[in-house]
């Protein structure tokens, strides 16, 4: 992880002179996403499918962003990012269990995920091909609460907490004189055995200050806090619209 933030740091200083915007910028937008999710939970060396056992199924999932582009030489540009994810199902765990519930039980499980990204990047490129090159600090929680149907057992839990470091790249390529553009942006991270992988790529209309995105996101976690593992995939299209100034 160490290596990773010298390397991206590396590369920010290297750019940072070529790379301020010639005005100040402002955007924000909100967006919202179909998510499905995939993987499996451990605590310990009990481990339970979040899909084929649990069941888990879209309640609601929020994207929030908003950034400042200025010319200030050097320093670089700002991005906030929030991700919500609420899922919720009823399933059956298989003959194993998991942690105090046995197996074979009716359960009832809710996962949730939370995100809020930090992202210092510098606009490498900004013509009609852009590319942004940054670093994301990201404030990751997550929890997965598994209850029996009946309640004859006590509630199995499993949560990660962190703050990551995450390398950020983004770029779009603008279609002359017709406010379409299309784009991809993704923030990533492996160490030790831990990885995280955030992509998204879209299409893209703009139209005065309003500008509306179209697209598919896929979110991979595969991250140990103590005990508890989250090793899921969560992807789907997504729709956002935002402003500009």
């Amino acid at each position: 992880m160490r290596k990773l933030m010298l390397a991206v740091g590396g590369s920010l200083v290297l750019v940072a002179p070529l790379s301020q915007a010639d005005v100040v910028g402002l955007g924000a937008s909100v967006s919202y996403w179909d998510s499905d999710l995939s993987g499996k939970a451990a605590t310990n060396n009990d481990v339970v499918d979040v899909e084929n056992d649990l069941n888990l199924g879209g309640d609601s999932t929020a994207n929030a962003s908003l950034y400042l582009e200025h010319p200030v030489p050097v320093l670089p540009n700002i991005r906030l990012n929030y991700t919500l994810v609420e899922q919720s199902g009823r399933g059956e765990l298989g003959t194993s269990g998991f942690i105090d519930i046995p197996g074979n039980v009716p359960v009832q499980s809710d996962f949730d995920l939370e995100q809020l990204d930090l992202t210092l990047y510098y606009e490498v490129l900004d013509n009609w091909v852009n590319l942004d090159l940054g670093l994301t600090a990201r404030d990751l929680s997550g929890e997965l609460v598994v209850r029996d149907v009946d309640g004859n057992f006590n509630p199995s839990e499993t949560k990660v907490d962190a703050v990551i470091p995450m390398g950020y790249l983004a770029a779009r390529f603008d279609l002359p004189f017709t406010g379409v553009s299309v784009g991809a942006e993704g923030n990533f991270i492996s160490y030790n055995g831990d990885s995280l992988l955030d992509f998204n790529a879209y299409g893209q209309y703009e139209m005065a200050v309003l500008r509306f995105r179209a697209g598919y996101r896929q979110m991979s976690i595969d991250y140990e806090d103590g005990n508890d593992r989250l090793d899921v995939e969560i992807g789907g299209p997504f729709v956002s619209a935002g402003v500009s100034f």
